[in-house]
């Protein structure tokens, strides 16, 4: 599917005065054109609309209404990594079985390969499978790849594309990650499409910069976004225990579903599902819960002990407006 041809320079650049926006993009130099200015501007009163704490919708809600920017169910989704033996996984697939979790969730999690059959055999069907990677086509003399064709014969449903790990240490570029999306969507599988930038980056203003890119990767390659789920995953907050705060990864996911909006469709914009992923843990989940743009998680080493993760996924009641 491809993106409109408007230039993400023009979404990109604005006044000086919009300093609520520091680290998420750069500062404008010169005098802009007053066309330019004013789409700017319109592009980002949109974004203070959705940034307000509490809308006067959200007042007026009566109890049980779900706080949600999109229309699609809250997802959860479990990063295992490179981390488990045997007996550890069956001892998660154990806690997990046994945890009660909030019916509207989708929930899923991602075992390394090795362990995906072991822990196909094992999990409640309540829980969905996902591969970590995949082949950017049909199997074959790739030594060291997995297959979609294999995930989804081992029970897989979904897939994490783009993740920061595969980037920046495995070395794949967003073209080539757009591609295997594609592959995946076109034979069925679900695709986790992972964005999200590098702490210089968001030093330097190229927060929007960044992940834009890497969403137009995806929507110029994808045949569709109806089994797509965004996760913004800030790189400089995987793994180190410095999470974003709830209004700095709100900001994102707002500029995000608006990019969606502009570039790819509004229904795309609504139905697609934005979660946060870096350092997400049972002790702030709820807190990031309750921003309306923030419809999920990828969660990775909270995701290893299954009571935590349980805790995550019932993050979602904090959504529920009260009356």
């Amino acid at each position: 599917m491809a993106v409109a041809s408007t230039s993400l320079a023009s979404q990109l650049s604005g006044p000086k005065s919009l300093s609520s926006y520091s680290g998420l993009r750069p500062s404008c130099s010169k005098l802009e054109s007053s066309h330019s200015l004013s789409a700017t501007q319109s592009l980002f009163q949109h974004l203070h609309s959705h940034l307000r704490l509490s809308s006067s919708s959200s007042r007026k809600a009566s109890r049980g209404v779900v706080a949600m920017a999109g229309t699609g169910k809250f997802f959860v989704g479990g990063n295992w990594k490179c981390n488990g033996t045997k007996d550890s996984i069956s001892k998660l697939v154990a806690d997990l079985n046994s945890a009660k979790l909030e019916p509207d969730v989708d929930v899923v999690v991602a075992p390394p390969f090795l362990y995906l059959d072991q822990v196909k055999s094992s999990l409640t069907d309540r829980i969905e499978l996902s591969g970590q990677n995949s082949w950017v086509g049909k199997g074959g003399a790739f030594t060291g790849e997995i297959s979609v064709e294999q995930l989804k014969d081992i029970g897989a449903t979904w897939v994490i594309l783009g993740h920061s790990e595969r980037r920046h240490v495995i070395g794949e570029d967003d073209q080539f990650i757009g591609k295997k999306a594609a592959y995946a969507l076109n034979e069925g599988l679900g695709v986790i499409a992972c964005i999200g930038e590098k702490l210089e980056e968001r030093e330097a203003g190229k927060t929007f910069d960044v992940c834009f890119q890497q969403l137009k990767a995806f929507a110029d390659a994808v045949p569709s976004w109806d089994k797509i789920v965004v996760a913004y995953e800030p790189v400089w907050a995987i793994g180190t225990g410095k999470v974003a705060s709830p209004e700095q990864a709100q900001e994102v996911h707002v500029a995000v579903r608006d990019w969606l909006k502009q570039n790819v469709s509004a229904e795309v914009a609504s139905k697609t599902r934005i979660i946060y992923g870096g350092s997400v843990n049972g002790g702030n989940s709820a807190e990031l819960a309750k921003k309306e743009d923030i419809d999920g998680f990828l969660v990775g080493g909270a995701s290893l002990k299954g009571p935590e993760f349980a805790t995550i996924v019932n993050a979602v009641t904090a959504k529920k407006v009260a009356a």
